[in-house]
């Protein structure tokens, strides 16, 4: 797997999105042969997972993606451990959709989503 980012898929055209609940992971699949993984490897003492999808994911399907941006929030929870949300917005012109991860950490552990290029 190749480091990639979410703006890579900037102009690409999908082919489908498929939701894999077993490991929270989100697989991007390209009509340029191109796919895509949308993750966290977790660890011991923190947790993060696709929390809520708004919007259809149907409409990033067979139209060129036109916005591909990541935005994130930090703040701590009641015992001064780090919580992260990062929102990934991508859109088409049948539609937008926006993933929202969540991440809570001991403070040692990242919280990050990772994003990699499969083929």
């Amino acid at each position: 797997m190749g480091y990639a980012d979410i703006t890579d898929l900037y102009g690409k055209t999908l082919t489908s999105i498929v939701d894999s609940d077993t490991d929270f992971a989100l697989v991007f699949y390209c009509y340029d042969g191109t796919t895509y993984k949308m993750y966290h490897e977790q660890d011991c003492c923190e947790s993060v997972h696709l929390e809520d999808i708004v919007g259809d994911l149907n409409d990033l399907i067979d139209s060129p993606i036109l916005t591909a941006e990541e935005r994130s929030d930090c703040s701590e929870d009641e015992y001064g451990y780090p919580i992260q949300w990062t929102y990934y917005e991508l859109a088409t012109v049948k539609g937008s959709v926006t993933l929202r991860w969540y991440g809570t950490s001991n403070g040692y552990y990242s919280t990050s989503v990772d994003f990699k290029k499969l083929t």
